[in-house]
């Protein structure tokens, strides 16, 4: 279980978030919605051991982050990998890093999203990249998957294999999978619970077919009746 409690963090006059509390349940898959800003990047790069709160505490499985790097796999919104790199440099350099690295699964994988291992990363599309690193990141075992906004500025085409990859591989009850994304309705019909998130607190979360039937709304319409009552 991933935990915040009481946690406040503060990029110079910005309040990025703000004591804010939550609990991600295990074995599933979560959403963390919110619009440009409202503070999911920093909660990610928290639980992946990335940025320190200025309050509060961040638990994963009852340790701090930085003591359980080996259980998350972690895929940030920047482009992290070099551009001489080929896919295949990648992959063995995260080889050599990671414990838990597949083989099987990156193999796989590799075919399922139509890529190729001579690929240079630097002359790639931007979608071809985009499932380069998802690729990376799932051909991990860890049990916590952070995916920060994994479909932003891509093509419909490269994000339904994005999605499909997603579902294929998810290993219900053995593995959590945190989608933080604004793309809502790309993800919609994959998530379990979801967690709203406004300047940095949760102003409505639950279980994601609960809300739609308590409500009879979808969760994007949701979002939107949730911050309009956080801005009134």
């Amino acid at each position: 279980m991933i935990e915040f409690d009481h946690v406040g963090k503060r990029f110079g006059n910005v309040q990025a978030l703000d004591h804010l509390n939550l609990q991600f349940s295990p074995g599933k898959i979560i959403g963390l919605f919110g619009p440009n800003g409202a503070g999911k990047s920093t909660a990610m790069k928290m639980i992946a051991g990335l940025n320190q709160p200025d309050s509060g505490h961040v638990l994963v499985d009852g340790q701090k982050p930085r003591q359980s790097r080996d259980k998350i796999a972690f895929l940030p919104e920047i482009d992290y990998l070099y551009g001489w790199w080929t896919l295949k440099q990648a992959a063995d350099f995260m080889r050599s890093f990671y414990a838990d690295w597949d083989d099987n699964k990156y193999t796989e994988l590799l075919g399922f999203l139509n890529l190729r291992e001579d690929m240079k990363i630097g002359k790639i599309s931007k979608g071809q990249r985009a499932k380069c690193k998802l690729l990376l990141t799932v051909s991990r075992r860890a049990p916590y998957l952070l995916l920060d906004e994994p479909l932003s500025g891509i093509d419909i085409l490269t994000r339904e294999e994005i999605i499909n990859t997603l579902i294929r591989d998810f290993r219900e009850g053995e593995q959590t999978i945190i989608i933080s994304t604004h793309e809502i309705n790309d993800v919609e019909s994959l998530v379990d619970e979801v967690f709203f998130i406004d300047q940095g607190r949760i102003v409505v979360s639950g279980s994601a077919e609960e809300l739609r039937m308590t409500k009879g709304l979808s969760l994007v319409e949701i979002m939107k009746e949730a911050f309009r009552n956080v801005q009134q």
